[in-house]
């Protein structure tokens, strides 16, 4: 046999693919290297005024230190987690494609290589994290330094820090599930679950807590510094506010990143799930099903490059009509570049290679997806929209009024996104639906979750602009509170323009982290059909199982699975509430310790600096003590459906929390992030307390409360739930062909193990429902 380039040949790949697969890996190494090129960019640019870097360091020891924190925290669970990725493969039976590839030596190469996959994409997930964070804290100061000489180079900085952490994820990303697919040939789908899964787990912990620290932190500063003391946001004598910009930091880069890195995992992993399906069921037996969705991953790479290194031109680009006259503008500019790129090369490659115009149609709707979450959660969270001044206007009449207009927004956001997702699925369905297989179809909405984030690049450079120009605000505020000159002024009004802009883009990146998690989520569902139905066949085979138990579809009409379905569709309603309850009991603990702070002689009057250290130590000691509980409930409760209802039924339970799921996540997101504009809005306003206007007002008062409401639901619990939905599916993925063989066994085994995971559960919920005194005791 000719092993061809890299050995490929042996996986039955002609020459154009082995060249391609070669080209794949070469975008991967390129947009690392465009980080890199970035960073050095970045960082050659100065960092202020000796202020501005002394209240820099406070922000960068504190990230640091809860970084390090948390790795101590997740560590030990990755080691366990490590050696069930093995078993998980080696105590059932390995799949065809894997014997075809490694023959007799098939299960052991599988079970190691499981296991492998799974320490990479959680280290893949973690350096994404931990580099673009503080790739963010370098530029923060750096920024504040720029908007002293202008809006465009602390545009250009701002953006170009976050396109860091969009070409490490997507260059990591895509390095991970190609060389996993080089080394592994067809069997590559059994060991991308171990790196999907790492890379989710790892999501889950950083968005949590990420989240509960940074909301924490956020509320506990808002509560006494602007309601009880009326002083602004970013106030020195805030004993919070170094906690608060650090969370921005944990939260929005660290978190982020890491989140839009598994859903870039997953959908890799459900493209090649589903795409060796058909080549199997295909009558040519074509490899395009596989290689197909790689080679589009990387043009998406090479367009964010593309994309995203156009960014500062558009302010002054000749061609009037298409000026953009806002970084938001900008910003928009940039994907819509990068957008057609990536169309027009998708149309040649389905043409040229795959011979099917309808695969390229399809990376055009996931695209289309992607840009239209940009003008939809825009127009429900932008200060310049309707919904947003609707919420201004509810501040006359206060706390109350404010708070009903912020839900409904979101209420009403949440259903225009859905039917967005809704129309691409039937578009789908149009474009394969008259296939011999409804493996097409469920492979068309996978390609749809790869064209959709194609452009990760912009996306996470969109979102990490947020904190970045959050940060340089905060900075500035600190370091410049008791300036006034000319050039302060313009400075000033330059960060709380970019500020603003980064509070919509956050809004709009969280939209499509949401979709792309969904479209992740009914990815792995269906890749949990096909998956189970295999290892089901083989049993038939075996004699072990019935032809007719042998799993096609998910049947609601059946009691268990429609139970199933009502369980499902309840865990992302009980793991919000817990992640809500975590920012709640950590804000208070930050209040006491403010109020008690702001009680000592000489704070208030300036004179005495605040002890920003303890404040930051509170909120990391509680966002760790959070992590490990809400991912036990997310792991163990889907294995527990599943042994004690079956297979069919935790499908059920599935689709339950991807509908459930997206309907919450949206609504949270846009709610809060619609009551933080409506905030900024008003205190945008010139200051007269007479009038009812700007700081301090009566009206500013509701629209804190409003903001201070929606901090933990767009911030933490919204955010939380994109990796949980697709832990809950990868989780059920891996344990499917063993929950299968364990229900044909000993039923008293399937009760001892029920037993133990419902214990763990109970264990879980009650740890994270404990009491405020619990938590002081264990400070």
């Amino acid at each position: 046999m000719d092993m061809g380039i890299l050995g490929l040949g042996r996986h039955g790949l002609n020459s154009f693919e082995q060249i391609a697969i070669v080209g794949v890996l070469l975008a991967a190494f390129i947009s690392l290297a465009y980080a890199w090129f970035l960073r050095g960019k970045v960082l050659k640019n100065d960092k202020g005024t000796a202020k501005m870097q002394e209240v820099w360091n406070a922000i960068r020891e504190g990230a640091e230190s809860y970084l390090g924190r948390q790795l101590r925290t997740i560590l030990p669970l990755i080691g366990v987690l490590t050696v069930l990725m093995f078993l998980s493969v080696y105590i059932v039976p390995p799949t065809q494609e894997a014997t075809k590839e490694f023959g007799a030596s098939a299960q052991i190469v599988i079970a190691v290589g499981r296991a492998i996959a799974f320490i990479m994409g959680a280290t893949f997930s973690l350096l994404v994290g931990q580099l673009g964070m503080r790739m963010a804290i370098q530029a923060n100061v750096r920024v504040a330094s720029a908007s002293r000489r202008g809006f465009n180079e602390a545009l250009s900085i701002a953006y170009y820090s976050g396109t860091i952490t969009g070409m490490l994820t997507d260059g990591l990303g895509l390095l991970g599930g190609t060389s996993i697919f080089i080394v592994f040939g067809t069997a590559a789908p059994d060991v991308l679950l171990g790196f999907g899964f790492g890379g989710t787990l790892l999501a889950l912990f950083m968005r949590v807590g990420g989240g509960i620290y940074t909301k924490a932190a956020d509320v506990g500063a808002d509560l006494v510094g602007k309601v009880e003391k009326d002083i602004p946001e970013d106030d020195p004598r805030n004993a919070a506010v170094i906690a608060d910009l650090v969370g921005d930091n944990v939260g929005d880069c660290a978190g982020m990143a890491a989140d839009i890195f598994e859903s870039y995992e997953v959908t890799i992993v459900s493209g090649l799930i589903l795409g060796l399906a058909l080549v199997t069921i295909d009558p040519t037996h074509s490899l395009k099903w596989i290689v197909y969705p790689l080679i589009i991953r990387a043009i998406g790479v090479i367009s964010s490059i593309i994309g995203t290194f156009t960014v500062p031109i558009w302010e002054h680009f000749p061609i009037k009509f298409l000026r953009a006259h806002d970084a938001e503008g900008s910003m928009f500019r940039s994907y819509e570049v990068s957008s057609v790129f990536t169309i027009f090369w998708s149309f040649l490659l389905a043409l040229a290679y795959a011979n099917d115009w309808r695969l390229s149609a399809l990376t055009a709707i996931g695209v289309g997806l992607a840009v239209a979450y940009n003008p939809l959660t825009s127009y429900f969270t932008s200060t310049k929209k309707p919904p947003v001044k609707e919420i201004v206007e509810s501040t006359e009449t206060g706390p109350a009024t404010t708070i009903l207009s912020g839900l409904a927004v979101g209420m009403e956001s949440s259903v225009w996104a859905l039917l967005v997702i809704a129309i691409a699925f039937v578009l789908a369905l149009l474009l394969y639906g008259n296939e011999s297989s409804p493996t097409y179809v469920l492979y068309a909405v996978a390609m749809i979750g790869i064209g959709m984030l194609s452009h990760t690049g912009n996306n996470v450079a969109m979102d990490s602009y947020g904190p970045i120009s959050d940060n340089a605000n905060g900075i500035g505020e600190m370091a410049w509170h008791d300036m006034e000159d000319a050039e302060t002024v313009k400075a000033r009004q330059i960060m709380a323009d970019l500020d603003a802009v980064g509070n919509t883009t956050k809004a709009i990146t969280k939209g499509v982290a949401i979709a792309s998690a969904v479209i992740a989520a009914v990815s792995l569902f269906a890749s949990y059909i096909t998956d189970v139905g295999h290892v089901q066949a083989a049993l038939v085979l075996q004699g072990q199982l019935a032809a007719s138990q042998v799993l096609t579809s998910i049947r609601v009409s059946e009691t268990g699975v429609f139970v199933g379905l009502l369980l499902g569709g309840a865990l992302p309603w009980l793991f919000s509430s817990l992640s809500i309850r975590a920012v709640s009991r950590a804000a208070a603990m930050i209040v006491e310790e403010v109020r008690r702070q702001f009680r000592i002689p000489g704070i208030m009057e300036g004179t005495t600096k605040p002890d920003y250290a303890r404040v930051v130590g509170i909120s990391t000691g509680a966002a760790q003590k959070e992590l490990v509980p809400l991912a036990t409930i997310s792991v163990l409760v889907p294995l527990l459906v599943g042994l004690v209802l079956g297979v069919e039924a935790l499908g059920g339970f599935l689709a339950g929390i991807i509908l459930s799921g997206q309907l919450l996540a949206v609504f949270m997101a846009n709610t809060g992030g619609a009551w933080d504009n409506a905030k900024k809005s008003i205190e945008d306003e010139p200051r007269d307390l007479v009038k009812n206007t700007g700081k301090g007002s009566e009206r500013h008062k509701a629209s804190v409360v409003g903001d201070t409401v929606g901090d933990p639901l767009k911030d933490t619990a919204g955010p939380a739930l994109n990796p949980m939905i697709k832990v809950a599916n990868l989780v059920s993925l891996i344990a499917a062909p063993l929950i299968v063989s364990l229900r044909l066994g000993d039923p008293i085994v399937i009760v001892i193990i029920s037993v133990v995971l419902l214990a763990g559960s109970l264990w879980a919920l009650r740890t994270s429902k404990r009491k405020m005194a619990t938590l002081k005791a264990a400070k």
